[in-house]
């Protein structure tokens, strides 16, 4: 478990009045077939903010090992991709406690109280690096958000290590600023 999730756990029973597995019972009593529908629950029913919610509603189906079965299943067949998504995942790790890497079926999402980054092996030779930077122009490196749409509003295009330069944590950066 990566040290952002593990705080982010640790701190859940001060910050939602339950420990996560007091959540587990819940949800399990509910039974929701939807994500977004146990999300919506929780932040409607129990007060609970999306960050806390998305990540309890996650946690809930998965387990550890699971999480990164996710990931190894993206990049099957892309293999040469991981060592762009490990220096990613590193990076946005330095940013503080507050980050929640959520794996998904296709994609890795990058949440602070909002998801501002998404890593998704687009090709077999590319990262696409999906970034929310609300009122921010489109520029340079830093495209239109393509196959994301409302998810992001831009996103990098990443073929090799080199690509992911100070330009890519600088947007990283204000993206991660930008999502309280």
């Amino acid at each position: 478990m990566d040290k952002a999730l593990e705080t982010m756990i640790n701190n859940m029973p001060e910050k939602t009045g339950k420990t996560l597995e007091e959540w587990f019972v819940i949800l399990a009593k509910e039974n929701f077939e939807k994500h977004g529908v146990a999300v919506k629950f929780l932040k409607s029913e129990y007060g609970v903010t999306h960050g806390f919610a998305n990540t309890i509603v996650t946690l809930s189906k998965q387990d550890d090992s699971s999480q990164q079965d996710l990931v190894q299943a993206q990049y099957q067949g892309k293999e040469n991709l991981l060592p762009l998504y490990e220096k990613l995942i590193s990076i946005v790790e330095s940013f503080g406690d507050d980050v929640v890497i959520t794996p998904k079926k296709t994609s890795v999402s990058i949440i602070r109280k909002k998801q501002f980054a998404l890593i998704k092996p687009a090709t077999k030779t590319r990262i696409d690096l999906g970034l929310k930077l609300k009122d921010v122009e489109i520029q340079s490196r830093l495209a239109d958000s393509g196959p994301f749409g409302t998810m992001c509003s831009h996103r990098i295009l990443l073929s090799e290590l080199a690509d992911i330069d100070d330009e890519v944590v600088k947007w990283l950066v204000l993206a991660y600023e930008k999502s309280v």
